[in-house]
């Protein structure tokens, strides 16, 4: 996934001809490979994801254009039945992506991604395998992680 994710986000018409919006961030889904789910991600200055999670679902994500910051936990977060947790001490983890650059990650990895320019707009390729069961978003104040919302596919497609 990582490939593909590498290769769209090297397409410069592709990239081109997604609309921007300076207010939010805007989404075209794209015919991932294998049966997986993909989209192409217009991201204003300043705009991100909020910590989240992609439940049983792998994926990757390579960023087209401008440069996206990623915070993410070193810790695997249990599936279920909790509504709070204390996170322990150097369990964070940050990477810039310039445009070009790309990750992978596994199951229940909890991140947030930001486009932090204040004048640019950002464009990546995210693609995820199975396709996305939900998404979990947490907010975070210090150590203490909570779950505040689960979002299914019908919130976002």
């Amino acid at each position: 996934m990582l490939d593909f994710a590498r290769r769209t986000a090297a397409d410069t018409a592709l990239i081109a001809s997604l609309p921007l919006d300076p207010e939010g961030r805007t989404w075209v889904r794209l015919d991932g490979p294998g049966g997986s789910e993909a989209w192409l991600i217009g991201w204003p200055p300043g705009s991100g994801t909020g910590w989240h999670d992609h439940a049983e679902s792998i994926g990757a994500f390579a960023t087209a254009r401008g440069e996206l910051r990623e915070q993410s936990l070193s810790v695997r977060l249990p599936a279920g039945g909790w509504r709070s947790l204390e996170l322990a001490e150097d369990v964070d983890r940050r990477r810039v992506l310039p445009a070009g650059r790309g990750r992978a990650f596994g199951r229940h990895h909890v991140h947030e991604v930001l486009n932090a320019s204040a004048t640019e707009h950002a464009v990546s390729v995210h693609a995820y395998y199975p396709p996305l069961p939900l998404i979990r978003r947490f907010s975070r104040t210090g150590a203490v992680l909570r779950l505040e919302q689960v979002e299914r596919p019908e919130d976002w497609q």
